[in-house]
């Protein structure tokens, strides 16, 4: 074989090998595309970003395309926050913790002691000491509040009246207590389910949140364990009680 049949059989390989990298190159593209706009499709269907859109395909789509395909990194880690769980035995404690973690309801036990539940949010962890709420067990709880950046107080709605005065006696003490009462504070009205419950606005009254909690932040809020999505939310609201930097007084 000649020279240049040898020159033109190295030249044509050469050109199958490109156009095999520019269709990869065109996919890839393609693929990167279709991400961008199921990412953005959202912010690109307002109708103030329709008249623009030529512009914007042109300049930031580009780049939100360019970043999706080079610059994607690992997702940045969620915030930890240490809290601590209180409330008598019967409120609701365990089970509640145990459902927000996905854990089934028939292997539920009551804390007799403490345990640690690491609960996933989509912005944060948060990584909940449970204290059991027995009587032999309360008197405990201060030995435990180190290190806590925020305080879940669960109340059965339905108790009786002894068991409620009980519940609010912790509560005011918590509220005072030093190492907590500076903390953000959430406060669930568990058991809204049942006949017997008292409404948010009786126990607000009844626990005297306003005038012992001035100045403080805390959320009191209805819950029952048949509606996860109110508790995941009352939860929520926590997490950007302790993501403040310059936090003001919260009441609900």
């Amino acid at each position: 074989m000649s020279d240049l049949r040898i020159t033109e059989a190295l030249l044509y390989m050469d050109y199958l090998r490109m156009s095999e990298c520019i269709q990869i190159s065109f996919a890839v593209c393609r693929i990167g595309i279709y991400t961008c706009w199921a990412i953005h499709k959202e912010t690109f269907l307002k109708p103030h970003y329709s008249i623009f859109f030529p512009y914007l395909a042109q300049g930031q789509f580009s780049m939100m395309c360019f970043r999706a395909l080079c610059c994607k990194g690992p997702p940045p880690p969620r915030p930890e926050y240490d809290l601590v769980c209180i409330g008598l035995s019967g409120a609701g404690k365990t089970s509640m913790l145990s459902k927000l973690c996905g854990e089934s309801p028939e292997n539920v036990v009551s804390t007799t002691g403490f345990s640690i539940k690491a609960v996933p949010f989509q912005n944060a962890i948060l990584n909940v000491k449970e204290l059991g709420g027995a009587d032999n067990i309360r008197k405990y709880w201060s030995r435990y509040y180190q290190g806590s950046q925020g305080v879940i107080f669960v109340l059965d709605s339905a108790a009786s009246e002894e068991e409620l005065e009980t519940s609010r006696k912790e509560l005011h003490s918590a509220l005072q207590h030093p190492q907590l009462c500076t903390l953000p504070f959430l406060i669930l009205a568990n058991h809204q389910d049942k006949p017997a419950a008292r409404s948010v606005q009786e126990i607000k009254k009844y626990f005297e949140l306003e005038p012992l909690a001035r100045g403080k932040r805390w959320i009191l809020q209805p819950c029952s364990l048949d509606d996860m999505n109110a508790i995941k939310d009352s939860f929520t609201q926590l997490i950007h009680l302790l993501e403040e930097k310059n936090p003001e007084p919260v009441r609900m």
